[in-house]
């Protein structure tokens, strides 16, 4: 990097692009509205900054892509870092064809300034509505609903959309162009491409919020439904949206630090981009829904019904009705939207060469091929998988796909757990934060190490056992739709989430030139091991009470969903729901005391300043997930058992244009938290500026010490 500003800007350029536009807003309207916001900020500050700044020192530490970087920390744990990899090429191929729906809105919006200034989907209230979706759903050429009423499935393929194919190849040259020449041209272009579609984003937000019933978008944006917090859907999405927004857990990070010079700052960096990313995010939600609530009033007044929650049905494609219908009312309307639409490409660019480059750097350690030989072929390929998104039914594939990628099992919040487990007990994770605050403007305690090694696993953990349950006991389960239809773009992702593990342990086991170089503490002494084989004992104890739990629960509420009163064994459902909470109770008692004794066995070892036992650092590793997984299946029980249902009396028509109190709090708590955590980390990076310690030029660290 020449800079620390052309990092700092290309790291936000990755962590800031078409997933805070397209994927926030979309995944918001979906999944709970005001609700989503609280785990979201909860997983950006608790465990998304934290995990960032393991990964920056991970990649700076080693100067190698995530495949290297793992396999430096121990030789055993390669196959991570390509499982990362691999999520980030599926990730690009349907990335690429939204970037593709920006090119043909631009060319459109370009066509509109010579044609008089206007928008083809302009129109006044109900009209602009209709004309926004309408425009969208013809020009991707997607089923109509006639057509899906006489059988044909939303993910049918169909034909290809022939401007989005010719706008797909055009994205993928302009990613070519991009990181061909390395990560300084990749500096200089990001100068100019994260600042503008901000400008463009306080346009829009400021446009939002001045037409007719804005209001009532966000009170649906800002007011939590205290009752989605008690769906496991509300807090995957939002720990999904998390990963994928900050491009965590795929790689990208880990090689955009191995790119940093050796004296660059790691954690306020890192927290700099995190708050960035949530400021993003936020400010592009306000836009979104303040629209959305003027779509809403503009068909109230035309006699209909029609809530915020209702008021589009694209789910995927909510930003490309929500956005052209709000740059349809403003003046020059072509115009703004030549520039909006050249600001959102510019944004989705970086994100996408930064995920490409990612890729590209990996397989390059890998194999020593040439560069620019491999970019190309990454092109064709990529270019080639984006046809499926291209055709009919590509919307449906990308929501498909995308809800894989944001799934606990198989996707990016699973490699986040696994990440953590990897370098908190496979590595000696003291070396990692003493790596960062020798560079840093401030420095991280020991609070850092207990998120990574114990916070951030057992949440995980839970999250991804409670989804599951949820997914295992809802009518029709993974594969198949409440109507009984077979989801074919979910079968896929769950092919992907199997086959995207082999393929990552196949890749590990090709041994890369100089891969085990730096391993200087092979034949260390080893401490632990007796005490590791009990901890081992007791985590196979609490997966059998996990699992009886989990059976548990799954009788019961298909009992509760057949009518019936008997969940087991002819008992009643609830009361074997109590039983379960008791035995889950215990559960947790033993994986809390099979975690004590793997971790203290792995922190003796390294006190001595000895290696700790494969046994001991198999079981503080599996003994936090086991803790995290009793504690999602006791979640899941307890709300069964204690739930109320929860009735909102409707609100009248002038009381849900009004925002509540609650509202304000929100919107004031998120304001305070980006405007004064920016400031703070400026005013550090100012202060160590100024008294900056040279730290000496060194070549990679010897690391394969845990």
């Amino acid at each position: 990097w020449g800079s620390r500003p052309g990092f700092v800007l290309a790291a936000i350029g990755s962590a800031v692009g078409l997933g805070n536009l397209w994927g926030f807003p979309y995944k918001v309207y979906s999944h709970g509205g005001g609700a989503f916001l609280i785990p979201y900020v909860l997983a950006m500050a608790l465990i998304g900054i934290p995990l960032l700044i393991l990964e920056f020192s991970l990649g700076h530490m080693t100067q190698r892509a995530a495949p290297d970087a793992f396999r430096g920390t121990n030789r055993h744990t390669e196959a991570v870092g390509w499982w990362g990899i691999i999520l980030a090429f599926i990730i690009i191929t349907y990335y690429a064809v939204i970037l593709a729906w920006c090119v043909n809105f631009l060319v459109v919006c370009v066509g509109g300034i010579f044609n008089g200034g206007a928008l083809p989907w302009a129109g006044k209230g109900l009209e602009g509505v209709e004309n926004a979706s309408k425009f969208f759903n013809q020009y991707l050429n997607r089923w109509t609903p006639e057509e899906i009423a006489a059988g044909t499935k939303p993910w049918a393929l169909g034909s290809l959309a022939k401007p989005i194919v010719i706008s797909l190849a055009v994205v993928w040259g302009l990613m070519f162009l991009c990181i061909f020449r390395g990560v300084k041209a990749v500096s200089k272009v990001v100068l100019f491409t994260v600042p503008l579609p901000w400008i463009m984003l306080l346009i829009l937000t400021v446009r939002g919020l001045t037409l007719d019933g804005a209001q009532e978008g966000l009170r649906f944006y800002l007011e939590p439904d205290w009752a989605k917090l008690a769906e496991p859907d509300t807090w995957r999405w939002a720990f999904g949206q998390m990963f994928f927004s900050m491009s965590l857990a795929f790689g990208v990070m880990i090689t955009y630090a191995s790119f940093l010079h050796r004296k660059s700052d790691i954690n306020n960096n890192a927290t700099i981009i995190g708050l960035a990313d949530i400021a993003t995010s936020f400010v592009a939600g306000l836009a979104v829904f303040a629209t959305l609530g003027g779509m809403a009033f503009a068909s109230r007044a035309h006699g209909l019904d029609v809530p915020v929650d209702k008021v589009v049905s694209e789910g995927a494609g909510l930003a490309f009705v929500a956005f052209p219908y709000a740059l349809a009312q403003l003046p020059g309307s072509a115009w703004f939207g030549a520039i909006f639409f050249i600001a959102l490409l510019t944004l989705g660019i970086d994100s996408a060469f930064s995920i490409t480059e990612s890729v590209l750097a990996s397989l390059v350690d890998k194999t020593r091929w040439s560069r620019t030989k491999t970019l190309i072929g990454m092109s064709i390929v990529g270019f080639a998988i984006g046809l499926v998104y291209c055709s009919r039914g590509g919307l449906s594939w990308v929501g498909g796909i995308d809800d894989f990628v944001n799934s606990p099992w198989g996707g990016i919040a699973m490699l986040g757990l696994l990440e953590c487990v990897v370098l908190g007990w496979g590595y000696r994770i003291s070396r990692l934060r003493e790596h960062a605050n020798e560079r840093s403007d401030w420095k991280i305690g020991i609070w850092w190490e207990w998120i990574i090694r114990y916070f951030a696993p057992i949440v995980l953990s839970l999250l991804f056992v409670w989804s599951l349950l949820d997914k295992v006991t809802s009518t029709g389960g993974f594969l198949y739709s409440q109507d009984g239809d077979l989801n074919l773009p979910v079968l896929v992702g769950l092919i992907l989430a199997v086959l995207a593990p082999v393929l990552a342990i196949i890749l590990g086991l090709i041994r890369s030139p100089g891969a085990d170089e730096h391993n200087v503490q092979k034949h260390r002494p080893r401490s632990g091991r007796a005490w590791g084989i009990i901890a081992l004992v007791l985590v196979i104890i609490v997966l059998m009470i996990v699992v009886c739990g989990f059976d548990m629960e799954r009788r019961a509420k298909l009992a509760d969903a057949a009518g019936r009163l008997d969940g087991l064994y002819g008992q009643p459902a609830a009361g074997i729901r109590v039983l379960a909470i008791w035995i889950l109770n215990g559960g947790v008692v033993i994986a809390l005391l099979a975690t004590v004794i793997g971790s203290r066995a792995v922190k003796t070892a390294e006190t001595r300043d000895m290696r700790p036992s494969g046994f001991a650092k198999v079981a503080a590793g599996l003994a936090t997930m086991m803790l995290g997984g009793a504690m999602g299946v006791l979640a899941a029980v307890f709300l069964a058992v204690y739930k109320r249902p929860v009735t909102v009396a409707p609100a009248a028509p002038t009381e849900a244009l009004e925002l509540s109190w609650v509202s304000y709090a929100v919107l004031a708590g998120m304001l305070t938290l980006i405007v004064v955590g920016l400031a703070w980390c400026f005013y550090r990076a100012i202060k160590a500026a100024g008294g900056k310690v040279e730290i000496e030029q060194q070549t990679p660290e010897g690391i394969s010490q845990g």
